[in-house]
């Protein structure tokens, strides 16, 4: 069963900068596209970035030039650099990936990991 873990979440000042990660672990083949999301309470989730296995990546546009997304596949990692962080930045971001398995390609989530970004 595959896992994603997301970490590097925390509190930071408008125009600073936090880098994500999530990590998937367990027993899976290999990692298709792999994406971050973000969620504000009483906000519908929001899709924030996505990078293709073969590095191929698009933005949202209210991060676009701000958020870079990367993925480490050595370590089965995708990365989410943010800077000059908002306050509309603020929310649960977690990651969603694609991974085939013995049984076929699956969708998992991590648990998320909070980013607060004050004014």
């Amino acid at each position: 069963q595959a896992q994603l873990v997301e970490s590097g979440g925390g509190l930071v000042q408008a125009g600073g900068s936090l880098r994500l990660s999530c990590a998937a672990s367990g027993s899976f083949v290999t990692i298709g596209p792999m994406a971050w999301y973000r969620q504000t309470p009483g906000k519908q989730r929001e899709w924030v970035a996505q990078i293709t296995s073969s590095g191929m990546t698009t933005y949202a546009d209210s991060v676009k030039g701000r958020f870079t997304i990367s993925r480490d596949d050595a370590k089965n990692t995708v990365y989410l650099q943010m800077n000059n962080l908002e306050p509309e930045d603020t929310g649960a971001y977690s990651c969603d990936a694609r991974i085939l398995t013995r049984t076929g390609w699956e969708s998992h989530w991590g648990q998320g990991t909070q980013v607060t970004v004050s004014s």
